[in-house]
This record gives structure tokens, sequence and C-alpha cells, in this order.
């Protein structure tokens, strides 16, 4: 895949001792790091980019989540892909 693809994470984290918003947020700061356009909503976070780059800051958010005290993660990935390349502003465009 050569082209800009769109990618959803959405990291769930479980803790017997953090409450799950503190460790997402260090997922978020992973993905605010990585220089790549993205868009946080309230289910997951979108990001644009090559896919192997955003895969490589998928791993790091949830690295960034173990490191901060998470016992387990659930991680699910939305990918969309084209000949073309996709762009989080052609879908969002008319909502705002």
């Amino acid at each position: 895949m050569t082209k800009t693809v769109n990618i959803a994470l959405q990291i769930l984290p479980g803790s017997k001792t953090i409450h799950p918003y503190k460790l997402v947020d260090k997922a978020i700061e992973v993905i605010a790091d990585s220089g790549l356009i993205y868009r946080v909503t309230p289910f997951e976070t979108v990001m644009e980019g090559s896919y192997d780059e955003i895969m490589k800051v998928v791993k790091q958010a949830q690295e960034a989540c173990y490191k901060a005290g998470a016992d387990s993660l659930m991680t699910y990935i939305k990918i969309q892909s084209s000949t073309a390349d996709v762009s989080i502003d052609d879908k969002m465009e008319k909502y705002e």
C-alpha cells in the first residue's frame, strides 16, 4: 500500500488501579507526537498517512499504555485504503 490511508484506532485499556482515560491519554500523546494528521473522536482516533507509518504508531501507542500501567489492552483497528489517496478532510468537510 503506497497511497495515503486512514486508520482508526481504539485502545481499551484494562487496569485494576488506573482509570482507563489516563491510559488512553498516553496513547493519544504518542499519536500527537508522531507528526501524523489525526482526529480524536469519542470512540477512536483516526490517523492519516502511510500504512507502515501508522502501524508503527499503533504499536508505540500500545506500548505507551503498558508502560503507563495497563494490565491488558483490547485494540480495534479500521483501515480505509484506495487506489487513490484517502484523507480525513474528504470525509469531514461537509460537517465542519
